[in-house]
């Protein structure tokens, strides 16, 4: 599992928070001047109609006053009364140079064209004589024309013989623009935007390319008239457009439209550069909150840093590692509180130390004076035997063995602690056969009368040698021996000594038939003076076995089988230990 330190926590969380604050609000900013942008489009839209319908109303009234002034001129008046087609349509001419129009038509009192004159062309007889009808029908005074791809707006006018309250028609003149590229690109120049100019769902003229202008034809439907909703967003080839159109007077069917594009794309264009600028700037924002975070939660976490060495390097048993208290804030007051738990849990232990010593020495000196007390006073005694004259050699040889004996006894209990006191080095290494010792082992201590009814066997199939102390190693079977002696009974008793080769090691193993190891004592049956259930046991057999083969680089456990008895296993490398230097 991944261990996360409280520091990098902290930084994560502020950066992460300082992250998503920073860009939530730089894309609510960017948010709202898009917003912002679309409705000074939309604006921008509304201005541009608006400036067109003035345009329009300024054009409306010329050709009204045009009209007017060409149906009260006499010279007029007097060619229609002629009634002659052929010379109205030559004598038209001067007329239409005269009214500066782009269409100029006469019609007599029935309402038949007699004169036709365009400046673009394309524009027959035919169509502006079904034009013409069409506003009689309607009885209007002004229209939109449309024929062979050409838009006009057209003003009629009545021309009368005398006064026009006389009522007596000559005819009527119409006068027209025409809605084409020159009209178009004016209207562009003026309103800042693309246009277009539509005849029901016939795109007339536009100043868009004809890529575009295609397009466009195929998204009229979507163009609603001018209202604060009638923007929508188009898409013509690589550019979007914010467009709207708006019906043009005087209305008619099909209605004529004015279509306004305004390029969101080219409007919209600084935003990138802004968009680049946010991100840098949010960018660096978030690079110096994350060093600013650093240096703050740095601050805030190398004394929490620090404490937790302290509590580590405590658990280790270190209690002089540095801890700095320098604030005086919470994690400072915690500093000061654990350093002052520390220099107590310091004291107590050099107290338990100490109290365990002299504990140990005297449980050492209580079991060696109970030790040599016994032998020593059988000595004094024997001694004191030996002193009378009436002892027999026979007797004195015996008082003789006997004082030997206990000797031997002291002897032994001096070489256990001598034994238990020796450092690794000590170890005098010969190569030979592990089976010499634990033989030698255990002639010893068949040797001794109290243990001649106990039956030992040795088991070794194959010849096992390698790198020992032999000494050191059979006192060691020598005392494993010689607690399982005392343990098992005096006439019944079994001991199967076995070797086992292994990889790199030899295995030694000592059962019994006794009663096993006492709960009491199993878990502390190596340490030193545990002795459980002996008159004389000083505790250290066991311990100085276990010391032996631990220098040896071996290892001992003890098993109670659930049946009955114990076994010893011990395991000892065939090759020396690492430090120890050969002997031979």
């Amino acid at each position: 599992m991944v261990r996360v330190r409280l520091r990098t926590k902290l930084l994560l969380s502020l950066i992460l928070t300082s992250t998503a604050l920073i860009f939530s609000s730089l894309f609510i900013v960017q948010h709202q001047l898009r917003e912002r942008a679309r409705e000074e489009i939309f604006e921008s839209l509304r201005n541009s109609v608006v400036t067109f319908q003035s345009f329009q109303r300024a054009r409306q009234n010329t050709l009204a006053r045009s009209a007017a002034l060409l149906a009260n001129l006499p010279s007029l008046k007097a060619l229609m009364t002629t009634e002659h087609e052929a010379t109205i349509q030559d004598a038209s001419a001067d007329f239409w140079r005269l009214a500066g129009s782009d269409l100029f038509v006469l019609a007599d009192r029935t309402g038949k064209i007699v004169a036709l004159e365009t400046a673009a062309g394309g524009f027959d007889r035919q169509a502006a004589q079904a034009s013409l009808t069409r506003v009689f029908e309607r009885h209007a005074n002004r229209d939109w024309w449309f024929g062979e791809g050409h838009l006009y707006e057209v003003y009629l006018q009545p021309i009368y013989f005398g006064a026009p309250s006389e009522d007596v028609p000559l005819g009527v003149v119409a006068v027209g623009y025409e809605i084409n590229d020159q009209v178009a690109n004016e209207v562009r120049r003026v309103a800042s935007s693309q246009v277009g100019f539509l005849y029901g769902n016939e795109i007339v003229v536009s100043t868009l390319t004809p890529e575009q202008q295609a397009e466009l034809a195929g998204q009229i439907g979507r163009l609603s008239p001018l209202s604060p909703l009638g923007a929508h967003d188009l898409q013509l080839s690589d550019e979007r457009y914010l467009g709207s159109a708006v019906d043009l007077p005087p209305t008619s069917d099909p209605s004529v439209q004015l279509t306004v594009l305004k390029s969101y794309d080219q409007a919209t264009a600084f935003l990138e550069s802004l968009n680049r600028l946010l991100l840098v700037v949010g960018l660096a924002a978030v690079l110096a909150g994350t060093a600013l975070v650093f240096l703050i939660s740095h601050t805030f976490t190398r004394p929490l840093a620090n404490l937790v060495s302290g509590v580590r390097a405590l658990e280790k048993g270190d209690f002089m590692f540095p801890l700095d208290a320098r604030t005086h804030d919470e994690i400072g007051e915690l500093t000061t509180a654990f350093d002052k738990m520390r220099r107590s849990l310091e004291k107590s232990q050099r107290d338990l130390l100490h109290a365990d010593r002299l504990a140990t020495i005297g449980r050492m000196a209580s079991s060696i004076s109970h030790d040599l007390r016994h032998p020593l006073t059988a000595i004094l005694a024997y001694a004191e035997f030996l002193a009378e004259d009436s002892t027999g050699d026979q007797q004195r040889k015996e008082l003789y063995d006997e004082i030997r004996l206990s000797v031997t006894q002291m002897t032994d209990l001096i070489s256990s602690l001598l034994e238990f006191s020796r450092a690794q080095e000590v170890l005098k290494l010969a190569y030979g056969n592990i089976r010499e010792p634990v033989e030698h082992a255990i002639r010893t201590v068949q040797a001794r009368p109290e243990f001649r009814g106990i039956a030992i066997t040795l088991s070794q199939p194959d010849v096992i040698e390698g790198w020992f102390d032999r000494k050191r190693l059979e006192r060691a079977f020598h005392n494993l021996l010689l607690n399982a002696c005392e343990a098992v009974p005096a006439n019944s008793g079994k001991i199967q000594v076995s070797t086992c080769r292994l990889v790199d090691s030899v295995e030694i193993r000592i059962a019994d038939n006794g009663p096993g190891i006492p709960e009491a004592i199993r878990d502390s049956l190596f340490q030193p003076f545990v002795s459980y259930g002996k008159e004389n046991g000083t505790g250290l057999g066991l311990a100085v076995a276990h010391k032996i083969v631990q220098d040896h680089g071996g290892e001992i456990r003890v098993d109670s089988p659930a049946e009955c008895g114990a076994v010893f296993n011990l395991r000892i490398p065939l090759t020396p230990p690492s430090g120890v230097q050969n002997t031979s």
